[in-house]
């Protein structure tokens, strides 16, 4: 009951304001402070770990478990407790939920609305998509034996409901390429942390294999695409938007802490978009926000009408540390700075570009 109210509070403060998203609360993700901090307040059932990722305090348990799990595998990020990369993650689910992207969008339940706002749909396409990143790299976690040795998990997953893989196996057959890259993450992190490595070297490796497994993730969520029908062609727009705008993020090998994590998802779009909704224009939504809707859409309609150039260049302009991490600045820039003109974007890919 007091997570009801305490969500209902924040959803309430969100809408009367006319804010950017609201994703932190006490200087932690949305609810946050009613998860699961040991394994063992998961659900279990014959010794198998049983948590149910359509619930939200479960799925955000998966990650509260996961960043506590690998923070002591973390010293080369820094000295601070959330600058693991792995914190964009939770607060990306907490913005999801509090701009109702849970919710079932066909109307046909109540699920993620006032009556049950903690349930997450799995009509939802945001929920579908963040499955991928949620529950394959829990489930990768496991395996690896960051959850406790032999661990078992199984997914629980509403009655009818068949396209999700719920286990280890299950998702290793159903996704190869995703599951294998988490595992390289969780493997990759131990050997790298105990390496004689410099840590600046520590840092770009783990990140590097960290994004390739959440860029696998995102591959592998193109089965969440029929999803989309559910929704606005604005929505669905913005949509793509984001995924195109993860492969810059991604290349740049972008350190996801909390700190940069809020910056980037605070001005994301506080609503689900419908028809007519134009932006930099779109009433309802701040400055902000409507400034970040404007450059997600431009980078992907240059990227369309140049036939997937833009990307290819940025990747190809990510060729080392000091270019990934300049080039981690830029988009701090472009997508913050509304003065910070696309044109000079442009101009600097060409220049990075030159020095690879």
């Amino acid at each position: 009951m007091l997570c009801l109210l305490v969500l209902g509070l924040v959803l309430a403060c969100a809408v009367s304001l006319s804010s950017s998203a609201v994703i932190l609360e006490n200087g932690a993700p949305v609810l946050w402070a009613q998860t699961a901090s040991q394994v063992t307040e998961l659900p279990m059932h014959d010794g198998i770990l049983v948590p149910d990722p359509w619930n939200y305090l479960h799925r955000m348990s998966l990650y509260r478990l996961m960043i506590a799990a690998t923070d002591p595998f973390m010293g080369s990020m820094g000295t601070n407790a959330t600058d693991s990369p792995l914190w964009g993650l939770p607060l990306q689910l907490a913005w999801m939920l509090t701009s109702g992207r849970l919710a079932d969008p066909t109307g046909a339940t109540t699920c993620g609305l006032e009556a049950e706002p903690l349930c997450i749909s799995t009509q939802s396409w945001w929920a579908c998509v963040n499955y991928f990143a949620s529950v394959l790299p829990f489930l990768s976690a496991a395996q690896q034996g960051f959850m406790g040795a032999g661990a078992q998990v199984q997914m629980q997953v509403p009655a009818g409901v068949q396209d999700y893989c719920t286990t280890y196996t299950d998702c290793k057959a159903k996704y190869p390429d995703a599951m294998s890259k988490w595992d390289a993450f969780f493997q990759g992190l131990k050997t790298t942390s105990e390496s004689l490595l410099p840590d600046d070297v520590k840092k770009d490796t783990i990140l590097g294999v960290y994004w390739d497994a959440q860029m696998a993730s995102t591959y592998a969520s193109a089965a969440c695409n029929p999803r989309q029908s559910h929704y606005s062609s604005v929505e669905v727009s913005f949509a793509h938007s984001w995924l195109n705008a993860a492969e810059y993020v991604a290349a740049a090998r972008f350190q996801t802490n909390m700190n940069l994590a809020v910056l980037f998802l605070s001005p994301l779009p506080s609503r689900i978009l419908q028809e007519g909704d134009s932006a930099p224009n779109i009433v309802g939504l701040t400055a902000e926000e409507n400034h970040t809707l404007y450059i997600f859409s431009w980078m992907k309609t240059i990227d369309s009408l140049l036939g997937g150039t833009l990307v290819r260049m940025w990747k190809g302009a990510m060729c080392s540390v000091n270019t990934r991490q300049k080039g981690a600045q830029v988009l701090e820039q472009l997508l913050l700075n509304p003065s910070f003109a696309t044109s000079t974007f442009l101009s600097i890919i060409s220049e990075m570009t030159t020095s690879c």
